[in-house]
């Protein structure tokens, strides 16, 4: 019997969800990536962090971040190469309540406006 599957600690959902390239068809099939994915590109690629240091804060081992990041990574990259909308959404996660590991990340002074799109601004 596989071991059962441990909640991944994750500081904050995204603020954006969904992405889509610009003139992209609706039909088009959506690449699902989960909140556990998205928070390790997050720590790793946007915060700096080394995996172990995400791993420490996300509360699983360092290769289980291995696993998580490489799955993202795939999933991001399909969907850029193929111009594919993605989405966030789902996966064994739960929010930070501030203990265990976490570096101040999801107790930012942010706003919780919503900046809106750029490219509708102009």
């Amino acid at each position: 019997m596989p071991r059962p599957r441990k909640c991944r600690q994750v500081c904050r959902l995204p603020r954006h969800d969904a992405f889509a390239p610009v003139g992209c068809a609706r039909s088009a099939e959506a690449v699902v990536i989960t909140v556990d994915e998205y928070e390790t590109i997050r720590l790793i690629d946007y915060e700096g962090l080394s995996q172990e240091e995400c791993a420490a804060s996300m509360g699983v081992a360092r290769t289980t971040v291995q696993q998580i990041y490489n799955t993202a990574r795939e999933k991001l990259s399909a969907a850029l190469v193929e111009g594919r909308p993605f989405r966030i959404q789902g996966g064994d996660y739960r929010l930070c309540q501030g203990e265990r590991g976490c570096r101040g990340c999801c107790h930012r002074e942010d706003s919780n406006e919503d900046p809106g799109c750029p490219w509708e601004q102009a």
